[in-house]
């Protein structure tokens, strides 16, 4: 028999272990996705015949005189109403020369990231005016400074695999200087993949030379571009919008990557039946993938449907919907089916407070996107107030939610070893329980996930460390993040050289 100090000893090696980080990650970024299919092959044939013949029939309006050039000599055709149309034939062969996979590219090459196939990725969105305070737990304008601090937080949560600037200064009313501070505060505090939006197509060309300050030289930025553009393009129903498009037109320039985004919404800006409403959206993301290879054949495009609801009864929007769940599930599946990068947008509760309609809406929307598929989930972390807040508790909160759903991706691997017969003879003929051996051991360290944020502890113990509900833990966790983590991601040469020429405001 092993004598109690082995046993002690045994049990303090185990508890190390327990601290340390698993040899195997259980539940990393970039899971295969697509089990959940929540339409038929047949539903989507039909989807995507009705978006190709809207194409070819109604097309797309108000296009601008750059492009409607473009687009004619790529092969479409004049319409009714000035309109441009795009024949079956023309679309299908764009989605055919369309890229189907790039990288993210991150500043730390150990955090780019490969868009397309079928692995997942959480993300970032938004441009959320109102940021739920830390300290009153009520909701103010959105500050400079909380992007900053939005940035630092996110830089330690391994499940935001890229960063697009989740809220907007509104404490700084030039849009020009809007743009610059918010691409600095990016990449003063990140070196991950990262994406804003321009305001206008002339704020591009000055905001690359400053990301070349970063990248080291002029023209380095566009030789590896770590940054990409958030643009719509297209406004619902089927027209292109002129500013996003100058936009568009810039970024190809630059060799700047982006995310054509398509955020109709049912019962509004698209039919509220949501057969029709995906019909819609697609011809209109569609159109949006016509364009960008109109220009430039080939250049990375995520292909950015995002399905959007809000309540017929109110005109609210409702980003935590099953309607919301179902409906980016199934623009994910049409879009992978398509062979594209896939976006689409989840966790976009309705939720002000950090409660259980936050929990309940975010769980379900994100895991819904992800089990179908979606290659980036955007509004995934952060976001509250359907997407008019952002939370720093959220963050975290949704980071510990992001690996239980890479868990539930990852699945149940099924071979010899982790089917035990050998094991359950032991444990059956032995001590009649599988506590302590060495399969138990192997598969604890392995196969499951062990969060740092739920309270899996007994009410007594629970009630004896203050009966801390989720949100002040969030807060807790929040607080310590930004209290320590202060990053220095450019060098005091490339930090002076930016503020010589760009009014930096923080």
């Amino acid at each position: 028999m092993p004598s109690d100090n082995n046993r002690r000893s045994g049990r303090k090696a185990r508890l190390v272990q327990r601290a340390a980080k698993p040899e195997v990650d259980p539940c990393s970024p970039g899971q295969i996705g697509g089990a959940f299919k929540p339409l038929t092959e047949a539903e989507i044939g039909l989807i995507y015949d009705t978006a190709l013949r809207l194409l070819e029939t109604l097309g797309m309006g108000e296009v601008p005189e750059r492009l409607r050039k473009d687009l004619l000599a790529a092969g479409a055709l004049g319409g009714k109403q000035d309109r441009v149309t795009f024949p079956r034939a023309m679309v299908e062969d764009t989605v055919r020369m369309a890229a189907k996979t790039f990288v993210l590219i991150g500043r730390d090459e150990s955090r780019s990231i490969e868009v397309g196939g079928d692995r997942v990725f959480f993300g970032t969105g938004g441009a959320a005016v109102q940021t739920l305070d830390l300290d009153t737990g009520l909701y103010r304008p959105s500050t400079l400074a909380d992007l900053h601090d939005f940035t630092r937080l996110q830089d330690t949560l391994s499940n935001v695999s890229w960063f697009t600037r989740c809220c907007v200064a509104t404490d700084v009313p030039d849009v020009f200087d809007l743009d610059v501070n918010t691409v600095y505060a990016l990449v003063r505090n990140t070196t991950k993949p990262i994406a804003t939006s321009f305001t206008l197509a002339e704020h591009v060309a000055p905001i690359v030379d400053m990301l070349d300050i970063v990248a080291g030289g002029p023209g380095k930025f566009s030789e590896r571009p770590f940054l990409k553009a958030h643009i719509s393009p297209v406004i619902s129903p089927l027209r292109y919008g002129e500013d996003a498009v100058d936009v568009v037109y810039e970024c190809v320039r630059h060799n700047i990557p982006m995310s054509c985004i398509t955020a109709a919404q049912a019962g509004a800006t698209a039919p509220a039946t949501l057969a029709g409403f995906l019909g819609q959206s697609l011809a209109e993301t569609l159109a949006s993938l016509v364009m960008v290879n109109a220009i430039k054949p080939g250049f990375p495009m995520v292909f950015s449907n995002w399905p959007f609801i809000v309540d017929l009864r109110t005109g609210s929007f409702a980003g935590g919907s099953g309607e919301t769940a179902i409906l980016n599930a199934a623009s994910a599946q049409i879009i992978n089916w398509l062979g594209l990068p896939s976006g689409v947008a989840s966790s976009m509760t309705d939720a002000k407070a950090i409660d259980a309609q936050y929990g309940v809406e975010k769980a379900m929307t994100s895991l819904a996107a992800a089990l179908a598929g979606g290659n980036l989930i955007y509004e995934s972390s952060g976001m509250t107030a359907s997407l008019l807040g952002a939370s720093f508790e959220a963050f975290v909160l949704d980071d510990e939610m992001h690996s239980h759903t890479y868990r539930a991706l990852r699945g149940i691997e099924v071979n010899a070893e982790n089917l035990g017969f050998e094991a359950i003879c032991q444990s059956v003929l032995g001590d009649g329980h599988f506590l302590g051996s060495t399969h138990t051991y192997t598969a604890m360290e392995r196969d499951y996930f062990y969060p740092s944020l739920a309270d899996r502890r007994e009410p007594r113990t629970w009630e004896m460390d203050g009966a801390k509900d989720a949100w002040t833990t969030a807060r807790d966790r929040a607080r310590e993040i930004l209290d320590t983590h202060r990053p220095e991601y450019l060098t005091p040469s490339q930090d002076a050289e930016i503020r010589s020429k760009y009014r930096i405001l923080i």
